[in-house]
Order: structure tokens, then C-alpha cells, then sequence
């Protein structure tokens, strides 16, 4: 991405128009859809920036969240990134912030904060930069656009690359009829070492039938035909991964020999359910799954629209100081 896209420069701090940025959790994979497909959720990490003063921390935290409050934290490294991309100057200001994304749960964590702080970076400088240039320098930040590209589009995302390397991104509302349930243990399992558990090669069978599950769980998602629980396993990191999270494992077993449609959430441990809105029953079996894992079963709903921002003296959707969806609400909110 050249630094020659839409710099206008970034004025003194005092000159600053702060904003609040709302950012959704995500689940990727989606089954058979490893690194690929991603859906956004109704659960966020909100960040406001303000004037720094004579504060010593970069980011003042208003929950629990055992994250940095210095400039090591991802959601600051991630604004000083989008500046430094674009040559613009850093503004020193302190970051408010609200997550109700669990960290280290397969929920987008990570990618929230990256884009959380790449957004920040664009309205605080006065980027011109459209939401597919913060996907794409979010994912060189993330290392994958699964999770960071339904964060800032919302909905149901499909992401690969074409031949010559260019990311590729295709969106759509997931099925209306659908409802997600996202059974998250206590215990964290890092990406990292999620990741490291993988094979390097895959069997050329195995690697086929991936892709025609992919198709299945894809059209099921977005309300094409209905969900298939059989198949809703993956070939590429479940397996592997089995052997380091097998309370996830034995869960996703169950619930699918149950007949729900589930996958592990990103790189885990959590497990994602996709319930039809239309069957009480559903959520209630879930729930005694989950309970029988030792897991919580986090009842919440798509996010359609993505990253929000709002300046200080207006709303980015109602356009005046005191509409009821704006994300600040959720910094005072308990």
C-alpha cells in the first residue's frame, strides 16, 4: 500500500477532533472455511481517544481486560502502524477502552484491537482511506483477513487471493433465520501456539472434500439451503488442534452428533453454534451441551455493520451528540 494514498496530514493535539471507535468480535473458519470465512458478532471493543495531558499510560481501561496500558498495546501499535504507513504524525493522546471480547477465546480479539487502532489512525490523521485499505493493512498487521475483514465490513465475509496476490472480498448479510451461540471455556489458548500444533501438509482427499464442505457451509450461512451438521467439521486445523483443546473437541463432537451446526471459533477454544431462531428448543440444548463441557454459552447476534467511528460533536450515524446507538454510550455503560 503506498504511503501516497490520501495523506491530508495530522494536526496538533489540541487541534484534535477525537473520535470513538466501535469494533465487533468475530468467529472465523466457520467449519470448513480455515483462514477464509469470518462472520462479526454483537459483542465489541469500544476505544476513544482523548487528550494525553500529564497521563503516564497510553490507554486507560475501564474493565478487567489483563492487556497493556503502555505503548506496547496492540491497539496503540496499531494506530502508530497506520500513521507510519501514510507518513502522517503520531498524535499523543490516551485511548479509552471497553472490550467485551474475552481475550485469547477465538473470538477476534487481535483483530479487533488492530483494527480498532487502524480506524483511530485514519480519522484522527485525516486519512482518505477506504474500509478495503484498512482490511488490507489490517491483515498485514494479523497475518490473515479471516477475522479482521468481517470486523471492519460486518456480516459474512469470504476472503482469498487471486493470482497475482490481491486480496479479494466478498460480503454478504448472514441467514436472517440464523442465530449464533458462542460457548466459551475459561481456559485461553493463544493463536500462536494454536497455530504451531497445525500439519504441514494435508492429503490430497482430504484436501477436496475441505472444499466441497466449504461450499456447503458457506451457501448454509448466508440462507442459500439449510445447514448440514455432518458437515460442519474441517480437515485442515481441527484435527490437529483436538489434541491440545479436547474439552472443544469433545463439545463440537456432541454437539454435532446432536445435530447443530458448529465449528471451533477461529484458533479456539471457544465453539460456535448457528441455532434457527425459530426453534426454542435449540438454545436450551446448546446451553446443556455447553454446561456438560464446562464452557459458557454467550447468546449474541450478527453484526452487520463493522467498524463504527463517531467524532466527539457528532454522531457517525444520526449526525448529532445524543443518538442512543452511539458507540460512547457503551464506555459509560457498566
Amino acid at each position: 500500500m503506498a504511503p501516497s494514498d490520501g495523506r491530508s496530514g495530522a494536526p496538533r493535539e489540541e487541534a484534535l477532533r477525537h473520535h470513538t471507535v466501535q469494533v465487533p468480535a468475530t468467529t472465523a473458519n466457520l467449519g470448513a472455511g480455515f483462514d477464509a470465512f469470518g462472520m462479526a458478532l454483537e459483542s465489541h471493543l469500544v476505544v476513544r481517544s482523548t487528550p494525553r495531558g500529564q497521563r503516564t499510560d497510553r490507554l486507560e481501561v475501564l474493565d478487567d481486560a489483563e492487556v497493556s496500558t503502555g505503548d506496547d498495546n496492540l491497539i496503540w501499535r496499531s494506530l502508530v502502524a497506520g500513521c507510519e504507513t501514510f507518513g502522517v504524525p503520531i498524535p499523543d493522546v490516551t485511548l479509552r477502552v471497553r472490550s467485551r471480547i474475552p481475550l485469547q477465546r477465538g473470538m477476534g480479539s487481535s483483530s479487533a484491537a488492530i483494527v480498532a487502532g487502524i480506524t483511530l489512525a485514519r480519522e484522527l490523521a485525516g486519512l482518505r482511506l477506504h474500509d478495503r485499505q484498512v482490511v488490507e493493512l489490517a491483515t498485514e498487521l494479523e497475518g490473515h483477513p479471516d477475522n479482521v475483514a468481517p470486523a471492519v465490513l460486518g456480516g459474512l465475509v469470504a476472503c482469498a487471493r487471486s493470482n497475482d496476490g490481491r486480496l479479494v472480498l466478498r460480503r454478504v448479510n448472514p441467514a436472517p433465520g440464523l442465530r449464533p451461540l458462542v460457548l466459551v471455556p475459561q481456559e485461553r489458548q493463544a493463536t500462536p501456539t494454536a497455530r504451531a500444533v497445525l500439519p504441514d501438509t494435508v492429503p490430497a482427499g482430504s484436501v477436496a472434500d475441505q472444499a466441497a464442505r466449504a461450499g456447503h457451509v458457506l451457501a448454509a450461512l448466508s440462507g442459500v439451503w439449510p445447514a448440514a451438521a455432518a458437515l460442519s467439521g474441517d480437515h485442515l486445523h481441527e484435527p490437529a488442534r483436538a489434541g491440545v483443546m479436547p474439552a472443544s473437541a469433545a463439545l463440537l463432537a456432541a454437539l454435532r452428533e446432536d445435530g447443530h451446526h458448529a465449528w471451533l471459533s477461529g484458533a479456539g477454544p471457544s465453539v460456535a453454534v448457528a441455532v434457527q431462531r425459530t426453534d426454542p428448543d435449540a438454545p436450551v440444548a446448546v446451553r446443556t451441551h455447553a454446561a456438560a463441557h464446562g464452557f459458557h454459552c454467550r447468546t449474541l447476534d450478527w453484526d452487520l455493520s463493522g467498524a463504527r467511528v463517531c467524532p466527539d460533536d457528532g454522531c457517525g450515524l444520526a449526525g448529532t451528540r445524543d443518538c442512543m446507538l452511539c458507540p460512547r454510550h457503551r464506555l459509560s455503560s457498566a
